[in-house]
């Protein structure tokens, strides 16, 4: 099995982006939470969701396809180079999400992004004072945050047979619980 840290010299070598590396850990933790409640292995689903974007930096035109290539260098198993080549379904690939793991990664990589552009609106800059009334506000607002597809969350809110709400009251807790730890991890480089 392939460990973190194995993983995070991986992205860190494809990606040098601020930006990117704090999505990708974000996306990491809450990947481990959403794990941890499914009862699943928060280490293989928080890894997946370490290395979800490793192709995107460095060759953005290729997303998703470049990534298996990528992976390799890890021996990367299967399971997990489907899992992340699965979140592109529908704008950079044809691979898709079918397991539960796959459809949470799909669901909440776009709507990470989203609740990070609210929460950098609040006084706090933080997600831990934010309702999912303000995050629903947010998502009706085409202009705000134009980059996260609202269809792509909604796709990944109908996968899981879930409704909006309850994706972003999941995902804001999931991110509440590690922000602070992602925010030291960000600072000590």
């Amino acid at each position: 099995m392939i460990n973190r840290k194995q993983a995070l010299e991986l992205l860190k070598k494809y990606n040098q982006e601020s930006f990117h590396i704090l999505h990708a850990l974000t996306v990491e933790n809450v990947m481990r939470v959403w794990a941890s409640e499914a009862k699943e292995d928060e280490d293989f689903w928080g890894i997946v969701g370490l290395l979800h974007d490793v192709d995107y930096e460095k060759f953005p035109e290729e997303h998703c396809k470049k990534a298996p290539e990528l992976l390799k260098e890890i021996d990367a198993p299967e399971e997990m180079v489907h899992a992340i080549c699965s979140h592109g379904y529908g704008s950079c690939t044809d691979i898709k999400p079918e397991k539960y793991m796959e459809k949470v990664l799909f669901a909440t990589d776009e709507l990470t992004g989203l609740i990070w552009a609210a929460a950098k609106m609040r006084p706090s800059k933080s997600t831990k004072d934010m309702e999912v009334s303000s995050l629903k506000k947010k998502f009706k607002d085409k202009k705000f945050a134009a980059g996260c597809s609202r269809e792509i969350i909604q796709k990944g809110a109908d996968m899981l047979e879930m409704d909006l709400n309850t994706l972003f009251e999941k995902t804001i807790l999931a991110m509440r619980e590690g922000e602070d730890s992602i925010a030291k991890e960000m600072q000590e480089g």
